[in-house]
């Protein structure tokens, strides 16, 4: 006897025989039945006690039938037996274990039987009725055809000998706790019966059967098959996790991969899912025939690394007529189809890899399901069985669709939002200057990150060359994000753009440039009512003659300035309101910056998050910035530390999560340059017509003292005009100053007087009003500029040009 059935077994005769045929198992009951003892049987070849032709060859996990045996007195005794095979084991091989009831004395069934009366016969729910030892005593029809034997054969078996498997040895534990107890159990297995190739579900209830004196004499089990209901518990789970895996983001593949991970294992051992390539413009596709190019987006497997893919994620392979693929998508609804069918062989024969894969891993079962969304195929997902013997339903199907139906939405929303992300973002850089111009008067390096969630957003910055080789350095941030904000962005930036363009000093630009977001500011309330346009902006210019610069802010964080040899440090200067408050005056800083001088301008995205304060953000831009300088200087580099491009990248990395950022990130570094005196030259003209000529002659000598001769006649006529147009209609002291780099040579003429000159087109019988239209048509470019004391009226060469 064991603990777990602690009843005398020997009413049963057991053996066990290993796939070898060897006896390796025999109990006292089958001593009882054929006389011999275990010590003369066991290890020796269990055909030795069959008289005659032993049974055919089992097909399957279970046999049962009649064989003669042969006692050990020489008698022939034919019996009927069950047989349970057991698969290999760790620690032993595999084995057959063989039952046949005895004979116990115990009389039949009769209708006087509490044990009998207690078997619902004519019962349609599968019952079963086991004595006070958990032998079976009686079964009704329905019972008979669940365990596929008649009640005559298996009457006297316990539980586990007539299921054989380890669910069987389980209820019988239980049945046990009920017989001692008498507590009534339910249990809910999984068992294989009747010669099933599927495994059903059960739950088994299991009551004390009791005399008239309330003794516990047997257990009832009445067995009822819940499959369909677990079935339909399991498919409403998988939709109801579909609902909430599927679609977490706003990207294409992780929700193809979403697709595949609800799918494995619940429904297929294998999903691949492959998308049509979108349209350009997003325009619906042409009608799709054979074959179709598919690319792979996911795959999934119960297999580690998925070995059974032959396509790899990301790669583009095309699909024949009579793939399940393609005969999908053309079609428009789901395609089951098995290797053996006539489509998949002739697709598979001329697929030798794909055939291969097929035979080594065992798909017998293929199900497509097109990913369809507003009446557009977007792409397929294949289902493979292999592992799981039962090939796909039509239950399987519909679920399959329904699945499908809600991650194909998913993915419509992130395509539909990728292509209008896209836009955006090419709207945005279109906003943005793409390259910044190379300038004599500093050196510039950008970075611009959009926010993670939005895309796009307000952020922009700008290196606007103004005459005198002075340079306009500018960053602001438009208040929101979205394609609202990068409009508004680019309407700024092209307004900052006009303004530098006249020349405005700091504060005033910003001045003008508020009283652009006030006006925007009240287009878009529409109403009457105030809108939410609002910026901050920071706007700077450097002067490399006088290596001065000036700067002015409106809300916007004051930028970083490190010195050659010194520490970075932030710029003392007035905040500013932001713009768009109106009517609040703006002020200007001005400093001397040394040659090499590193400004550092940027947006509050930089400096600001949840994880720290901006006092923390601006420490550690200020160290990363010094890490950069302390660098030996390269090529490419300044007179100390990393190249700017470096130093953008390094304060990146200190500064912002891995992840995305969730505000914009706008970076400028510029490194100042300085002209050197030797490259200036100015003289104060007196107001004397007649003195014109004597200025051209210094003009001219000046040029060849710095090697422009080539550019002597067009600068000896642009100084001509300039000057006696000074002279004739500026006010008193009048000063001229040529300045010049590598390519560029610019004349600039200043007066105390603040009328500016205007270009018109002079009548033929006009004696004058030509000059300006003559140095519009010899230089590059001319203009004014209005300064504190008058005006000055410039004029720039190319000197490539006069090569």
């Amino acid at each position: 006897m064991s603990p777990e059935y602690p009843f005398d077994e020997a009413a049963t005769a057991r053996a066990a025989v290993d796939d070898s045929g060897v006896l390796v198992g025999w109990n006292a009951g089958a001593e009882r039945l054929l006389g011999w003892p275990g010590g003369e049987v066991l290890g020796r070849p269990a055909a030795r006690l069959l008289a005659g032709a032993g049974p055919p060859p089992p097909d399957g996990i279970r046999w049962h039938g009649t064989v003669t045996l042969r006692h050990r007195d020489g008698r022939e005794i034919p019996r009927w037996l069950v047989a349970h095979h057991r698969e290999p084991q760790a620690d032993r091989p595999g084995r057959w274990l063989l039952f046949s009831p005895l004979d116990d004395g115990t009389p039949p069934p009769g209708t006087d039987d509490p044990l009998a009366t207690a078997a619902l016969v004519q019962s349609p729910c599968a019952v079963a009725v086991y004595d006070d030892r958990l032998r079976l005593r009686r079964v009704n029809a329905a019972m008979a055809d669940v365990i596929g034997l008649p009640e005559e054969r298996v009457r006297g078996l316990r539980l586990a000998e007539i299921g054989g498997r380890p669910q069987s040895e389980e209820l019988e534990r239980r049945m046990l706790q009920v017989l001692t107890t008498g507590r009534p159990a339910d249990v809910q297995t999984y068992l294989r019966t009747g010669g099933e190739e599927r495994a059903h579900a059960w739950l088994a209830r299991m009551a004390p059967v009791t005399d008239d004196r309330g003794r516990v004499r047997g257990v009832c089990l009445a067995a009822h098959d819940i499959t369909e209901n677990v079935l339909a518990r399991e498919r409403l789970q998988i939709v109801n996790e579909a609902s909430v895996r599927i679609g977490t983001t706003l990207d294409v593949t992780r929700t193809a991969q979403e697709l595949a991970d609800v799918f494995v294992p619940a429904l297929a051992d294998i999903v691949s899912v492959d998308l049509l390539d979108p349209q350009e413009h997003g325009e619906p596709p042409s009608p799709l025939t054979a074959p179709v190019r598919l690319r792979r987006s996911a795959h999934r497997s119960v297999s580690p690394g998925t070995p059974e893919a032959v396509v790899e994620p990301g790669a583009q392979e095309p699909y024949p007529e009579g793939s399940p693929q393609a005969d999908s998508l053309i079609t428009g609804r789901t395609i089951l189809a098995a290797p053996a069918t006539a489509g998949m062989e002739a697709w598979l024969a001329g697929d030798a890899a794909r055939a291969r894969r097929v035979r080594e891993f065992g798909i017998h079962s293929t199900m497509s399901v097109p990913i369809q969304a507003r009446g557009l195929t977007l792409g397929v997902a294949v289902l493979r069985r292999f592992r799981r013997q039962d090939p796909f339903t039509p239950d399987d199907v519909l679920l399959a669709e329904e699945v499908t139906a809600r991650a194909a939405v998913c993915i419509d929303n992130a395509r539909r939002y990728s292509r209008e992300r896209d836009t955006a973002l090419a709207l945005q850089r279109s906003l943005l200057p793409r390259t910044l111009p190379r300038t004599a008067a500093v050196d510039a390096a950008s970075r611009y990150l959009p926010a993670a969630r939005a895309g796009v957003g307000g952020d922009w910055f700008d290196v606007i060359p103004l005459s005198g080789m002075r340079v306009a350095l500018v960053v602001g941030d438009v208040v929101g994000q979205g394609i609202q904000a990068s409009a508004t962005m680019g309407r700024l930036r092209t307004a900052v753009r006009t303004l530098a363009d006249i020349d405005l000093a700091p504060d005033e630009l910003l001045t003008h440039l508020d009283d652009l977001v006030v006006r925007l500011s009240a287009e878009a309330g529409g109403d009457g009512s105030p809108g939410e346009v609002g910026a901050t902006c920071l706007y700077a210019v450097y002067d490399p003659v006088s290596r001065c610069c000036a700067l002015a802010r409106a809300g916007h964080p004051p930028p970083m300035v490190m010195e050659p040899g010194g520490t970075p440090r932030q710029i003392t200067m007035p905040a500013g309101p932001p713009l768009g408050v109106g009517g609040l005056p703006f002020e200007s800083t001005e400093l001397q910056l040394p040659e090499g001088s590193v400004l550092a301008f940027y947006t509050d995205g930089l400096t600001e998050s949840r994880e720290r304060d901006t006092e923390t953000g601006r420490r550690l831009l200020r160290e990363s910035m010094a890490a950069c300088a302390e660098r030996a200087p390269g090529a490419g580099q300044g007179a100390d530390g990393a190249s700017l491009d470096e130093t953008c990248d390094r304060v990146l990395r200190a500064l912002l999560p891995v992840g995305g950022v969730a505000d914009d990130v706008a970076l400028l570094l510029a490194r100042t340059r300085g002209l050197p005196a030797s490259q200036v030259e100015t003289w104060h003209i007196p107001p004397d017509p007649a003195l014109v000529a004597p200025i051209r002659k210094q003009v001219v000598d000046q040029l060849d003292a710095w090697g422009l001769q080539e550019a002597a006649f067009t600068a000896e006529l642009v100084v001509s005009e300039l000057v006696t147009n000074a002279i004739r209609y500026g006010a008193h002291p009048i000063r001229l100053r040529l300045i010049h780099d590598e390519v560029t040579l610019i004349c600039e003429v200043s007066d105390t007087s603040h009328t500016a000159p205007h270009l018109r087109r002079a009548k033929s019988w006009d004696e004058g009003g030509r000059g300006l239209l003559l140095v519009a048509q010899l230089t590059q470019r001319w203009g004014s500029r209005h300064t504190s004391e008058g005006k000055t009226i410039w004029a720039e060469i190319d000197l490539l040009a006069q090569l």
